[in-house]
């Protein structure tokens, strides 16, 4: 299992590679179901390229093969023999590869059962219904295998000098996938922009546990991370769909993310993140979860006050049964810490409807906003997310806040626009975290708004209430206006004159 010595690497080089490699299914296998075989590939080699990296590392140090080994079981993960990138490409050409893939894959799972059990149970390489019948199958392997074995693809760690290649890798074609996956793409990615906006606002700091509870492939809790800037936090996380739970679980291993615990299961139905037979609290409570959705478990959740068992989250009011978003916001802010000692914090992503519906998501919108747990309102852009075009917002909670007022910002307008989507710049992302930490009020684009005012407006959070974008029309100069018009008349004059001239010289005239 040797590589070749290449000294340079690029990133957007890797990215090029790693996207022509889809080559092999374009056309013939669901974009859905094929970002799961490239992403699995991806893993594969790049945990082979580290354990081979590190055993040549142990054998240069101790010159002994022995020693090597022994120090390999002290790594952070374990590759046992024969279920390695290298061997599996060796046999590229056997006519069971699909069958030999499966076999490696799981005997990864059972090596590192604490990190990576479960995570490609629900992927298949020998799968017909999703690659074709045999031999169309092994010709697709064959050529993934030869894909991945370009001398550029080679990821060992003392090669690439500390850089988030990998991760960064596999973020790049997660958004890739989202942005071709039409409506699916945004329940598994949040894009980049985004992320980092939401985890500038939320400013995770050493020691704090971060929770998303519907994490998708888990770029939200990958930025937080980030944000702290060292390895001294908690990750926390839960997601419902299986595939993007091992997406996610993936995504933590190669971002070698510190001992996330990531579990799979429906957080409206049966909330996992628990501590005895209550919820789990957290410092930071982060997510974009599904708009409006339908059939989120409401006849699960118990109509009393005070309902849904032992988790008591709903006792502000029921949400209805046909739109999830307040059942989200509920439990994100249940979950947070509550002490006064415990700053206390959630931000998350809603459709604007949130913001104004009334019924029983009015009653509890009211119950937030008399509990003085809304600290901001921020519009965002429209089509800046997968799979839908419609502007979106983020509303901010603290459990302890210095005042009662509610800042809204309407960022809306201030973007770069893209043909298939837009993107928020730096400088947007800038501009509304200094907003959002000064708390002021900006012409056309902030208001600092009063408890009594939000109350006067129902507890109408409509974002146009408070910031006014209206742009008056300049003035009219009528004086050059009519100058201007007896220009054109003059001109018109002298053309119909010209124009009879001709009509005479051609005998034309009437």
């Amino acid at each position: 299992m040797q590589t070749e010595n290449h000294t340079s690497i690029s990133q957007d080089e890797i990215n090029a590679i790693l996207w022509k490699a889809c080559d092999t299914f374009r056309g013939t296998v669901d974009p859905a179901e094929y970002k799961n075989y490239i992403l699995v590939m991806l893993f594969l080699k790049y945990i082979s390229d580290v354990w081979i990296d590190h055993y040549d590392t142990y054998l240069a140090e101790t010159g002994s093969e022995d020693r090597a080994i022994r120090k390999m079981r002290y790594e952070r993960f374990v590759l046992p023999d024969g279920a390695d990138y290298y061997t599996l490409y060796e046999n590229r050409n056997a006519p069971n590869i699909g069958e030999e893939i499966d076999k490696a894959l799981e005997a990864i799972e059972e090596a590192n059962v604490e990190k990576l059990e479960g995570v490609f149970r629900n992927i298949s390489f020998n799968s017909e219904a999703a690659l074709g019948k045999t031999r169309d199958r092994n010709a697709r392997l064959k050529n993934l295998l030869e894909d991945f074995h370009d001398p550029r693809l080679d990821m060992r760690p003392s090669r690439i000098n500390g850089m988030d290649i990998i991760g960064n890798a596999y973020e790049y074609l997660i958004g890739k996938f989202a942005a071709g996956a039409g409506k699916k793409g945004g329940e598994f990615y949040t894009p980049a922009e985004v992320s980092q906006l939401l985890a500038r606002l939320l400013d995770p700091q050493p020691g704090e546990r971060i929770c998303d509870p519907a994490c998708g492939s888990g770029s939200l809790l990958i930025k937080c991370a980030n944000e702290v800037g060292s390895s001294d936090y908690a990750l926390y996380g839960q997601e419902s769909n299986g595939s993007t739970w091992a997406l996610c679980m993936m995504n933590m291993f190669l971002h070698n993310v510190n001992q996330p615990r990531i579990l799979w299961g429906d957080t409206l139905r049966s909330p996992l993140l628990l501590e005895g037979d209550t919820l789990m609290r957290f410092n930071v409570v982060v997510a974009n979860p599904p708009f409006s959705l339908d059939k989120w478990g409401q006849e699960d959740a118990g109509v009393e006050a005070g309902g849904d068992g032992p988790y008591n989250r709903f006792w502000r009011g029921l949400p209805p049964k046909s739109k999830g978003d307040y059942a989200f916001l509920t439990h994100m802010i249940e979950t947070t810490y509550a002490e006064p000692s415990a700053d206390g914090r959630v931000g998350v992503i809603v459709p604007h409807g949130v913001l104004f519906r009334g019924g029983a998501e009015g009653q509890i919108r009211e119950a937030f906003i008399r509990e003085n747990l809304l600290d901001a309102v921020i519009g965002l852009p429209e089509n800046l997310f997968y799979g839908t075009g419609i502007p979106a917002a983020i509303l901010i909670f603290r459990r302890r806040r210095a005042d009662t007022a509610v800042l809204f910002i309407d960022a809306s307008r201030e973007f770069e626009p893209g043909t298939n989507q837009n993107r928020l710049r730096d400088q947007d992302i800038d501009r509304i975290e200094e907003t959002y930490r000064q708390r002021e009020t900006i012409d056309r684009y902030s208001y600092l708004a009063s408890y009594e005012e939000i109350e006067e407006n129902d507890f109408n959070l409509n974002i146009p209430r408070y910031v006014d974008t209206f742009e008056p029309e300049p003035p009219v100069d009528m004086a050059a206006v009519n100058a201007e018009i007896r220009d054109l008349k003059s001109q018109l004059t002298d053309v119909e004159q010209r124009m009879a001239d001709y009509l005479r010289e051609l005998g034309l005239d009437a």
